[in-house]
């Protein structure tokens, strides 16, 4: 970029105005909450070249920045929005925005702690639950959430999108940067991201993918488009995500923003594919191997259920056509002991005949259950997912089980599937080598939500592929793993 745009864009003005009333949010290797902002030298170059100017406004009607996690976006996107409101065009709409609102109130919050701890800022504005505004310049500052629809009719001077990866599609995107026309080069939008899956819920190039692209077109020249700027850290594609020098090359805070002891403990405990969207920044496909190739297999031990041993039964149940599992999970039996897993019962229609009507023999699978547990009767409770089994489940409350329902909803396998992953990859967890549960974890693959995270699933292009026997251990070790001192209320449905 020729230095004239730089010297006649607002950069330094940005970074004046950040070290002068930017604080740090929350604890972190950067710093105390609450201490003051410094700027790194990438920042700040970072920062003149966002700001670039022609001469006539903005240089950049848009700018993509790439950082993984832990690099400070949303500190530099509260800069970037507090600025714009408090320092740019006289009656200003400055927007932040993302996949949902909770996000976009992420970088609006980090402004908001800005504004509340400076004086200065403080007396001139008026600071609302989702909106700031500048009353003296007719200026505001709104949180937005992803109804593209409700967002017709806008004339931003700044968007600041958080985690555009996250977009289910592009029509926000659309809306906002269409917006903008009536400002002219007075107006600009800012996506700071981490990388993503490659497509979206449409099933084709996400917004965020096709920027990237975009911008790399116009680094090897393919394209000239001078209003479009993009900043991406990454790693190359043939590094070892596992290795320090990677996170070094991906992370320009490496040395000191991130922690090098976090990097070490999130490679064990994250799966490969959102290990490298998050901590490195690059793009993955949709699905994944979940399990490392080998890694299950090397925590089999031999072990049997002792008279005196607490554990929890998983049960993922079916009707017709597919398979039923039930995983029992084996508490620690002392300080700084492992958890212990293995098949109870399965029942699986077999795929070498040509039958559509095997259907689930429900009352053997709840004869099984019983016998089972009044053999064992040492069972903290039995974790099931309700769909097709509420009858039963109440069978087996009258028998003297705890029954817990677990519904097998995103919001509950997201943070159960980095649970067990970490179980797995750190020995926590061990297994008497079924040849069945083997398989059926041979059959995860990982399902990245752009917006929720990574959760195991079944490859739906292939029904012979049954992974219920790891649903009914995901939810037994979640179970078991949780609050291992709460006390259960008998037959009670909770």
């Amino acid at each position: 970029m020729p230095q004239s745009d730089l010297d006649n864009g607002d950069g330094d003005v940005v970074i004046d105005f950040a070290e002068a009333f930017g604080i740090i949010t929350k604890d972190s290797v950067a710093g105390r909450a609450g201490e003051p902002l410094h700027l790194r030298d990438w920042q700040k170059e970072l920062v003149r070249h966002v700001f670039a100017g022609d001469g006539n406004g903005y240089k950049h009607r848009i700018s993509l920045v790439g950082q993984p996690r832990k690099n400070g976006k949303s500190a530099l996107g509260s800069i970037f929005a507090a600025y714009s409101l408090v320092l740019g065009a006289r009656g200003a709409e400055v927007y932040s925005v993302a996949a949902e609102k909770e996000q976009a109130r992420i970088v609006f919050a980090d402004a908001k702690r800005m504004i509340e701890a400076s004086p200065e800022l403080s007396a001139i504005t008026k600071i609302y639950r989702d909106a700031i505004e500048l009353p003296h310049a007719g200026s505001v500052y709104r949180v937005l959430s992803a109804e593209a629809y409700s967002k017709e009719g806008l004339n931003p001077s700044a968007t600041i999108f958080d985690e555009l990866h996250a977009q289910p599609n592009r029509e926000l995107f659309d809306v906002m940067s269409l917006a903008m026309g009536s400002r002219g080069r007075q107006s600009t939008l800012i996506a700071i991201t981490t990388a993503g899956m490659r497509s979206d819920q449409t099933g084709g190039d996400s917004i965020a993918y096709s920027l990237y692209n975009y911008g790399k077109k116009i680094a090897t020249k393919e394209i000239d488009d001078p209003s479009f700027f993009m900043a991406w850290w990454e790693a190359p594609p043939e590094a070892d995500h596992r290795r320090p020098e990677t996170w070094a090359l991906a992370n320009p805070g490496y040395d000191d923003i991130c922690s090098a002891e976090d990097f070490e403990s999130a490679v064990r405990r994250t799966p490969e594919a959102e290990f490298k969207i998050k901590r490195t920044n690059q793009w993955v496909n949709s699905k994944n191997a979940w399990l490392p190739n080998g890694t299950w297999d090397a925590l089999e031990e031999e072990f049997e259920l002792l008279p005196t041993d607490e554990y929890v039964l998983g049960f993922d149940g079916s009707w017709k056509n597919d398979s039923t599992a039930l995983v029992a999970v084996i508490m620690p039996r002392e300080e700084g002991d492992v958890f212990r897993a293995y098949r109870v019962a399965s029942w699986e229609k077999d795929f070498t005949l040509d039958d559509d009507s095997w259907i689930v023999d429900k009352a053997e699978v709840s004869k099984t259950i019983v016998d089972y547990f009044l053999a064992n009767p040492n069972c903290r409770e039995i974790v099931c997912d309700p769909a097709y089994w509420q009858d039963e489940m109440y069978q087996w409350s009258e028998a003297g089980l705890q029954v817990v329902e677990y519904p097998n909803t995103i919001s509950r396998t997201v943070p159960a599937t980095a649970k067990l992953y970490e179980a797995i990859m750190n020995g926590k967890l061990r297994h008497n080598g079924d040849a069945a549960l083997g398989r059926h974890l041979d059959n995860c693959i990982l399902k990245i939500d752009n917006q929720r995270g990574a959760r195991i699933t079944k490859d739906y292009r292939n029904a012979k592929l049954k992974i219920d026997l790891a649903i009914a251990l995901l939810m037994a070790y979640d179970r078991a793993s949780g609050r291992l001192e709460e006390v259960l209320v008998p037959q009670v449905f909770v």
